[in-house]
């Protein structure tokens, strides 16, 4: 696929007179949030506080939140509306049945066990699934699956080419699974030990990328000739499917629902977190394979509530079906990876690195690049998301070796990649917040030698990077303060 295919340009973003390309918001703002800003000092106090952890932060220390698009997705006029006729029934709901109804038609799924979140999903999927000494090929992982497959006595192998952990590449698909290497790993551990092969769409941690329809359908084809059933991480598929009809010559005319379809089909489980495909609370798992979803109904009362509300409200069920309904709307998938893109190529003309081609999720920033003084022992992309909420109030998030966990000796399993993520939430931020970010990060690049690293205080055994707390290994902090007011002067 050509570079010039890859960076067409989509249809909301518009060629300005000055020959600007940039994104139009298709949607008009009725209802706002107050924002809070306040002066660095009180930033430096806070970020302290949370232990260099942005996780740890309070809502009121932050400016932009940028920490994630999990939940944090605005919600349009119609999933508000539909939540005021959730029906409050404990068994047998009207919600229910027309949540059942939206993942039929968007997903192709007649089976539906709901879920509170994602990781609910992946709980009983594991235990439906992983025996101890199982290994689950992948194309990457995600922290809350790798937990999951652990804890289940489930050990996981990444098989994503090489080239998609390059920072700066024009490979369209650097989520796809590489096809030699699942063959090879099937041969090595045994069919029998094989319990599930998992697809990510996006692949959250090496900068939100798709893989193609093309390499689904060669994954599928591998699942059939050796029985293995294929799991299908939907969190965000919309995304997905519009990187698809963007950039898979075969798609360029498909509509975004007809594509959606196509994905699901291809997998005998689907599951997702309707945190980010419609931004209430909760989840699902679907088939539509009766003896799948038979083994695994029993544990969704054990766990999560009953068959027809699975530890949701009623009104989030609502929200979630409208919402599975608009990801079949390209103006509101667009809205995220339009500004994404449009960030991630402002930045590249300064100079600041960026994961390319821009992914789905958000702008994912190099921070072994930026930060190449920074030793990985030290946590770059750690340091950098504490060094950059301390000049700007915009809190991201750590996405490198503080999110991975020690090997057996107490060592740190180092990151393939190091990066602070900025996420996109579906149609929250504006394009002036957005070059604020532009211009905050360009003037902390201008300074990154002022910025050191980090080390932990306080370490739990699993998930450390959402309650762990760190300190700066100098005083960096107070001599990156000292010149941002330096060159801002009383500016917040």
């Amino acid at each position: 696929m050509s570079k010039d295919h890859l960076q067409q340009n989509a249809s909301p973003t518009i060629r300005f007179f000055s020959g600007e390309n940039v994104p139009l918001e298709m949607h008009k703002v009725r209802v706002v949030q107050k924002l809070f800003l306040p002066p660095i000092e009180e930033r430096l106090q806070a970020v302290r506080r949370a232990g260099f952890n942005t996780f740890l932060l309070n809502t009121r220390e932050v400016f932009l939140d940028m920490l994630t698009d999990s939940g944090t997705n605005a919600m349009s006029d119609a999933q508000m509306g539909a939540m005021m006729q959730a029906d409050d029934a404990y068994a047998g709901s009207q919600s229910f049945a027309r949540m059942q109804k939206a993942i039929e038609d968007v997903l192709g799924k007649r089976h539906v066990l709901p879920v509170h979140q994602g990781r609910a999903a992946e709980n009983i999927i594991a235990q439906s699934y992983v025996k101890p000494g199982n290994v689950v090929p992948m194309n990457y992982h995600f922290t809350t699956t790798l937990a999951h497959i652990q804890v289940n006595g489930g050990k996981i192998v990444e098989l994503v080419t090489d080239e998609a952990l390059e920072i700066k590449s024009d490979n369209p698909f650097k989520g796809n699974m590489d096809i030699a290497k699942l063959r090879a790993v099937i041969a090595k551990e045994g069919v029998a030990n094989v319990p599930l092969i998992r697809m990510e769409a996006l692949t959250n941690l090496i900068g939100g990328q798709p893989f193609s329809m093309a390499n689904l359908r060669e994954v599928r084809k591998v699942a059939n000739e050796f029985g293995i059933p294929l799991v299908l991480d939907a969190s965000l598929i919309g995304e997905n499917a519009y990187f698809i009809k963007q950039r898979e010559a075969e798609f360029k005319q498909a509509n975004i629902a007809d594509i959606l379809l196509e994905m699901c089909e291809q997998a005998d489980i689907v599951y997702f977190s309707s945190r980010k495909v419609s931004s209430s609370r909760g989840g699902a798992i679907c088939t539509n394979d009766k003896k799948i979803f038979d083994n695994m109904t029993v544990l969704v009362p054990l766990y999560e509530g009953f068959l027809t509300y699975g530890g949701m409200s009623v009104r989030e069920i609502e929200a979630m079906a409208v919402g599975l309904r608009e990801t079949t709307d390209e103006a509101v998938i667009d809205q995220s990876p339009s500004f994404i893109r449009y960030l991630v190529e402002r930045l590249g003309k300064l100079g600041v690195p960026a994961v390319t081609p821009p992914g789905g999720l958000g702008c994912h920033i190099d921070a072994m690049g930026f930060l190449s003084h920074v030793p990985q022992t030290e946590y770059p992309a750690g340091a950098l998301a504490a060094a950059f909420y301390l000049i700007s109030g915009v809190r991201g998030m750590e996405r490198g070796t503080v999110s991975s966990i020690r090997d057996e000796n107490g060592n740190d399993i180092l990151a393939d990649v190091e990066l602070l993520r900025l996420a996109f939430p579906r149609r929250v931020f504006t394009l002036s917040q957005t070059k604020y970010v532009e211009d905050r990060l360009h003037w902390l690049y201008t300074k990154r030698h002022l910025v050191g690293g980090l080390r932990f205080v306080e370490e739990p055994a699993v998930l450390r990077f959402f309650v762990g707390r760190m300190e700066a290994t100098s005083d960096w902090p107070e001599k990156l303060m000292a010149a941002f007011r330096a060159d801002f002067g009383d500016s917040l």
